[in-house]
C-alpha cells in the first residue's frame, strides 16, 4: 500500500463516526454527489479528472486519494491525469507543484491496483 491508501484508511473510522453524528448532512452530500456525477454531457472519467484537479487546488489529500482512485476506476490514462494536473498547476502555482505529484502518485497507485490503462 502507498500514501493514498494510508490516507483513506486513516479517514475511514473518523468519517464513519461523523456520518453517524450528522446523518442529514451526509445524506445531503450524497444527493449532491449523485447529481454532480450523474450521466450527462461529461463522462464519468472527465468528471473524475476535473475533481482530481480541484482536489490538488484545494490541497486535500483525502480528496486526492478519492478522485485518483475514481480516475483509475473509470479508465483514465496517465497522460490524461498528467494533463489535468498540469492545468491544476497552472491555476495554483507552487502548491500545485507539491500536490500535483501527490495526485499523480496516488493515481499510479490505484491504476496499478485496478490494472487500468497507463498510457
Amino acid at each position: 500500500m502507498g500514501h493514498a491508501h494510508d490516507v483513506q484508511e486513516e479517514l475511514r473510522e473518523p468519517a464513519r463516526a461523523l456520518r453517524r453524528a450528522i446523518p442529514e448532512v451526509y445524506d445531503g452530500y450524497r444527493a449532491l454527489h449523485a447529481a454532480a456525477y450523474a450521466a450527462g454531457a461529461l463522462d464519468q472519467r472527465t468528471k473524475e479528472l476535473i475533481a482530481l484537479a480541484i482536489a490538488v487546488s484545494e490541497e486535500c489529500d483525502g480528496c486526492i486519494a478519492s478522485h485518483a482512485r475514481g480516475a483509475a476506476r473509470t479508465g483514465a490514462t496517465e497522460a490524461e491525469v498528467a494533463e489535468a494536473l498540469g492545468v491544476a498547476i497552472a491555476m495554483t502555482g507552487g502548491p500545485g507543484t507539491v500536490y500535483g505529484p501527490r495526485a499523480f502518485a496516488a493515481f499510479r497507485e490505484f491504476a496499478g491496483e485496478d490494472a487500468g490503462p497507463t498510457g
